[in-house]
């Protein structure tokens, strides 16, 4: 009168199996169920790499995509040195490659305009400077006119001219050209400068008094000579500078001059150019160096033009200066 529940294995063929459930033969039925189970059994195994395969490449294109993306943020910021761990050889790595090209380019880009910010503030000030260092205005004289303007193809330029008056009533002139442009020709244009104000104010060459009257002693040749030691002194062997320097005598309408290297400046006298010809070499370049002075007369109508290279070798549409 009581139940009791029992499992009974039974071991037997499976077509025993299948007669007893479909009573029937199992002979076809044998290798079609074999073939389903074999087919069955590839589909699972393609399904299953079929899915660590697509696993495989989500996460690669999230990784790659959400990478790319952490990357632009970190350069929104400002960070221009975030780079991107780049794996693998397919079109994402080439994207990640890109990217590092681009935020180095970029950094560098910025580097470059940091450094041309800086230099442009520099060279602005060095503009600044130089500006000063051009006479404000001509002096007035009796009997000759003068007028100077510079055009500097460049921000900052080394072409240099200048007038001063002396105390025996003449004017001295001069004009130069730098070797090089930007601030280190505009240095040396200013070390010019105050080399001659130096000689021509503290007495070098000189002046002598007498009969209540200030006469100037010296030449301008030895002044050019002194200018051309201090320069090669205290400057470095590439740097030099062509220079022309005279000394206008109101009093006797003459020009005594010395060329040092520098365009021969026009004389034009009774409606005839005349070259005022160079009489030494550049200062600056060599410690010792003679330098000849020659004197002119000048007479009303006379124009006499000095200039730098910046007038004769520009060239036109065709290469000629």
């Amino acid at each position: 009168d009581r139940l009791h529940r029992a499992l009974i294995s039974i071991t037997t063929r499976p077509s025993a199996v299948i007669n007893a459930i479909f009573d029937r033969s199992f002979e076809m039925e044998q290798w079609s169920l074999i073939a389903f189970m074999v087919v069955g059994g590839i589909f699972l195994v393609v399904e299953l790499g079929s899915a660590l395969i697509g696993i495989s490449l989500t996460r690669t294109v999230t990784g790659a995509v959400d990478a790319l993306y952490q990357g632009t943020q970190r350069v929104t910021t400002g960070d221009f040195s975030h780079r991107i761990a780049v794996t693998g050889n397919d079109q994402l790595a080439e994207l990640g490659h890109s990217f590092n090209i681009m935020t180095e380019n970029l950094e560098r880009l910025i580097v470059v305009a940091k450094e041309k910010e800086r230099l442009e503030s520099e060279i602005e000030i060095a503009r600044g400077v130089q500006s000063q260092l051009f006479p404000r205005a001509a002096p007035a004289m009796k009997t000759i006119q003068l007028s100077g303007s510079c055009r500097p193809a460049r921000m900052v330029s080394g072409d240099y001219y200048d007038f001063l008056c002396l105390p025996d009533g003449s004017v001295a002139i001069a004009i130069g050209d730098v070797a090089g442009k930007g601030i280190a020709a505009a240095l040396l244009m200013a070390s010019i400068q105050s080399i001659m104000r130096t000689q021509l104010t503290a007495g070098v060459p000189g002046f002598s008094s007498g009969n209540g009257h200030t006469r100037w002693c010296g030449s301008v040749s030895q002044m050019v000579g002194e200018l051309n030691r201090q320069l090669y002194a205290n400057t470095s062997a590439e740097k030099y500078a062509t220079f022309c320097f005279g000394l206008y005598e109101e009093e006797h309408q003459t020009f005594t001059y010395t060329n040092a290297g520098h365009l021969p400046p026009i004389l034009l006298h009774a409606g005839k150019p005349q070259f005022l010809e160079v009489t030494g070499t550049v200062v600056g370049a060599f410690r010792e160096m003679p330098y000849e002075e020659r004197t002119i007369a000048m007479a009303p109508g006379d124009i006499l033009l000095a200039y730098t290279d910046g007038i004769v070798e520009p060239e036109n549409a065709y290469g000629v200066e």
